[in-house]
């Protein structure tokens, strides 16, 4: 679970802007109205994506958190244990940029180790946890992403950055300090998952082979 949040950081007011509630009337027309708490998961997304937007720290206030609950008819503390179960959502304020990094046995086994420590040199970050003291990272450790051919991953905010090692974590987070988002994707020289300097089976494509008989 995430860690509990501060009161003292708690906004005493949100309201969904129109480009979240362009987003959240699509959400709810795939649930029917008696199953419209369903919906809760999307809409925390949408109102920590706002708060992104409008403050530079992408996380759910408590107060968001009832407004959803509002909007679905849902008691405020449904909402809440959904928010604090799942580290998707940031339950206090993270830094601008949120450096989560897969430490699961596949990502471990090609080096994760050293992305973390990559991680908190280039940040000054001591702990896993923990954001930087000009506010501008935050260092999460997270479970499988799911790319497990492109290990070890560290995911930036919505983007994967894959094959990492100590050095490309570093250079990807002098980037960012600059304001650059390099492109997601393997730093590698490979296309998606495929191996490195490209295919080693399957060389010509049936059209080419045809041709050749």
């Amino acid at each position: 679970m995430n860690t509990p949040w501060k009161p003292a950081e708690q906004p005493e007011q949100f309201t969904f802007d129109a480009e979240s509630e362009a987003e959240i009337v699509k959400v709810l027309k795939k649930y029917p109205e008696a199953r419209k708490a369903s919906a809760v998961m999307p809409i925390l997304y949408i109102a920590q994506r706002q708060m992104g937007r409008e403050t530079g720290s992408a996380w759910v206030p408590l107060v968001a958190m009832d407004e959803i609950a509002k909007r679905l008819d849902m008691a405020p503390i449904r909402v809440y244990e959904v928010a604090s179960f799942y580290t998707m959502y940031n339950t206090r304020p993270i830094g601008r940029y949120h450096l989560q990094v897969c430490t699961t046995t596949s990502c471990w086994l090609r080096g994760s180790d050293a992305v973390v420590q990559a991680c908190k040199k280039a940040t000054g970050i001591n702990n896993v946890g923990e954001t930087s003291e000009d506010g501008l990272f935050t260092l999460t450790q997270v479970e499988c992403l799911g790319a497990c051919a492109n290990a070890p991953i560290l995911q930036v905010d919505d983007d994967f950055y894959e094959d990492m090692d100590g050095p490309s974590t570093e250079a990807l987070i002098a980037a960012l300090r600059t304001d650059e988002r390099p492109a997601a994707g393997p730093v590698t020289n490979r296309c998606g998952s495929a191996p490195e300097g490209g295919r080693k089976t399957l060389l010509e494509t049936p059209e080419a082979a045809s041709e050749n008989q």
